[in-house]
């Protein structure tokens, strides 16, 4: 299994055409065109409440026969000739943590090793009971490591649901960090992204990874934009502190209304805020799913770093 947190262009050889979101209150897959640049197909089925739990410790697919009923009704429905999928899972289930380092070994067993050492202290799971997914990326003459962890058993639970209803994961992602596929960042970008239980703050500069937080939602997606703002606003400061720059533009997803959260972002920033997901990524495919909802799926499929 590989549990590839790192953000890849979507026209690697190899990469599946397909790609499935398990939310908490339902599944999202979409087939990329063969084009690479539009979803030419999307689908979706609901979820009963309380079907999937996002947690880093405990089982999340509490309704297991609903969830993979669900995987293979809307993964059935884009009639692919391949089963091989891009599994999404969500931010909850997975911790992101940055680190930098003067250098890492050559060797990957060894470099992972080493991440896996640091990674101890900051999580609270065996870090020799997960999976580590890490990707490299240079900083100022140093390493900066944006490492994905996951409980094996967690998982694995996603794994075999897809399996079980046939298909395969090759390629398992938390939902942020598929989404920020589809940001371009050339200079410097703030994505938020909020579903049901968490508020997802990154900011990239120059297509390398700055800052990653992942903060708890009790608000829900009825969030206000103020109070979304209020939210993001330290992870802003800690930005522009630190490495002494703006916040250029800003991209959000899982809001279904930028109404009021737009000015509330602009306000802080002065830049402008626009919708993750354009229309024009889904092509006569998106149907009734709102775009706000299809961040993790066209992320994952559609990257444009």
């Amino acid at each position: 299994m590989d549990f590839h947190a790192k953000m890849r262009r979507s026209h690697q050889t190899g990469r599946p055409k397909l790609a499935c979101e398990i939310a908490q209150d339902r599944v999202i897959a979409a087939r990329a065109a063969d084009s690479g640049q539009v979803l030419e197909l999307c689908s979706t089925s609901e979820l009963a409440p309380g079907s999937v739990v996002p947690d880093l410790t405990e089982a999340n697919l509490r309704e297991r026969n609903s969830v993979v009923s669900a995987l293979r009704e809307t993964l059935g429905n884009l009639a692919a000739r391949s089963r091989d999928v891009v599994a999404v899972v969500p931010d909850a289930a997975v911790r992101v943590i940055l680190l930098d380092f003067e250098t890492l070994p050559d060797n990957r067993e060894e470099a992972e090793s080493v991440v896996r050492f640091r990674l101890r202290k900051s999580l609270p799971f065996d870090v020799d009971k997960a999976k580590v997914s890490y990707h490299a990326q240079s900083a100022s003459g140093a390493t900066r490591v944006v490492a994905a962890v996951a409980l094996n058993s967690v998982i694995e639970d996603y794994e075999s649901a897809f399996r079980e209803a046939g298909f395969a994961p090759g390629l398992v992602m938390p939902s942020m960090l598929a989404a920020l596929g589809g940001a371009s960042a050339d200079r410097a970008t703030l994505v938020v992204k909020v579903d049901a239980r968490t508020i997802s703050i990154a900011i990239l500069d120059q297509k390398q990874l700055l800052l990653f937080r992942t903060l708890e939602n009790a608000r829900g997606v009825t969030i206000s934009g103020e109070q979304l703002a209020e939210d993001v606003y330290p992870s802003i400061v800690f930005f522009q502190d630190t490495y002494n720059t703006s916040i250029a533009e800003i991209f959000v997803a899982g809001v279904s209304d930028l109404t009021d959260t737009a000015p509330a972002l602009h306000s802080q920033t002065g830049a402008e805020v626009k919708e993750l997901v354009r229309a024009s990524q889904l092509g006569l495919g998106g149907g009734s799913i709102p775009k706000w909802r299809m961040a993790g799926v066209v992320g994952a499929l559609l990257s444009t770093n």
